[in-house]
């Protein structure tokens, strides 16, 4: 098949969520030998483009297009006053459009894959262009985050506005399901919540994918006890869980009964961190040069996830490379665990203390945890097979 990727950010380097999920899925389509395009947007305006060329980058054809997102306070303020979703609506752009028309009018795709909500807004556009399958890879219900995170906002301004975002989004989202051919998701609860929204088109359940021949935990080169929580923080839900977490376990960490290091790394992490840090206990460390060797560095994962939705994929990494993880119910969604046994599931903070007491205190039973989690990995979340089940509903759809 061809098949047409389009994303609504540059998925190079391959160090975040979304990045790493699209990467696997081409690396995977190409694998199985189908012609692969990639178009991306690119909202950093990035001098040079790449700076390291991923070799993916020579088994596909790439295109990159710079928009600029961001917002005044005029229009910002003027959104108010409108029912479209600003969020969404700021990944538009006129020329970005006249390119994707121009290069589907010259290639004969057989599927076009929409990765989330954020390149939508081109739906229409692609449609009037085209008889190419239309695939749209829900990577969460995205109302859903925006609802949970006003639900979690003291603030009734902020709560207010989160609010009047998510209404909007749920509208855009009910309106486009069935704008579709096909839609993939990762969990079970995101295709049964569209299947109460009355979607009437075929939907597909594959779980987050990764190639296991590129985590290979050496526990000898880990540190024990030692606590760690990695993610982007340019996503709220990370940033809001990472800050109830250290809010309430601070004075624990540095002065307290939790006799442990704790590393916090990721994208763009605010300079007002720096004043979490404690010399010898708690270590702001930013973005890491090599995500898995960080990882592996280090015993104990923490995902205290409040709001978000979809599949975690800093969980699914955290599990094939053999950690003991600590997570929320909510960030462990949609993940066949058994709580105990391959993760445990913490969500207050007396679940949290009871969690990290026990974990620091007995390295045979985190490691078991992180033993258990990597088979789960090996038996339900190996790319291979989930990329030859998408191919197969692509198939299905055609």
């Amino acid at each position: 098949m061809r098949i047409l990727i389009l994303t609504h950010r540059v998925p190079f380097p391959q160090n975040g969520g979304y990045p790493i999920v699209v990467g696997n899925t081409v690396k995977g389509l190409v694998s199985l030998g189908h012609d692969v395009s990639l178009i991306s947007i690119n909202v950093k305006k990035r001098s040079g483009k790449i700076t390291e060329r991923d070799e993916l980058l020579d088994k596909i054809r790439y295109i990159e297009y710079d928009i600029d997102t961001r917002l005044t306070m005029v229009e910002a303020f003027s959104n108010l006053f409108t029912k479209n979703p600003y969020n969404i609506d700021k990944y538009y752009n006129a020329g970005f459009e006249r390119l994707l028309v121009k290069d589907i009018k010259e290639n004969n795709y057989d599927i076009i894959q929409f990765e989330g909500l954020f390149v939508a807004p081109y739906l229409s556009a692609i449609r009037k262009t085209t008889k190419a399958k239309l695939i749209f890879r829900a990577h969460n219900i995205e109302h859903q985050v925006w609802q949970k995170l006003a639900q979690q906002k003291s603030d009734p301004i902020k709560r207010w506005y989160l609010s009047l975002l998510a209404r909007r989004i749920k509208t855009y989202e009910l309106e486009l399901l069935d704008k579709f051919d096909g839609i993939v998701v990762f969990t079970g609860q995101d295709k049964n919540t569209m299947l109460s929204y009355g979607t009437k088109i075929p939907i597909s359940v594959l779980p987050i994918g990764v190639d296991l021949s590129k985590y290979q935990p050496d526990e000898l080169k880990t540190e024990f006890p030692s606590l760690f929580f990695l993610g982007s923080l340019d996503w709220l839900p990370n940033r809001e869980g990472i800050e109830w977490f250290i809010d309430n376990f601070h004075k624990d960490l540095t002065a307290g009964r939790l006799k442990v290091k704790f590393y916090v790394a990721g994208h763009n992490i605010p300079e007002a961190y720096d004043e979490y840090e404690v010399p010898g206990k708690v270590f702001i460390q930013g973005e890491v040069d090599d995500a898995l060797e960080f990882v592996n560095s280090k015993s104990i994962m923490i995902v205290p996830l409040l709001s978000g939705g979809g599949m975690r994929v800093k969980i699914v990494e955290g599990m094939a490379m053999q950690k003991c993880i600590i997570s929320t119910s909510l960030g462990a969604e949609g993940i066949n665990f058994t709580h105990g046994t391959n993760i445990i599931i913490a969500n207050n903070t007396d679940e949290f203390q009871e969690a990290l007491s026990k974990c620091i205190a007995d390295e045979h039973y985190s490691r078991e945890i992180g033993r258990n989690a990597r088979k789960l990995i090996e038996e339900e979340h190996d790319v291979h097979a989930i990329t030859t089940d998408l191919a197969g509903f692509y198939q299905s759809i055609i």
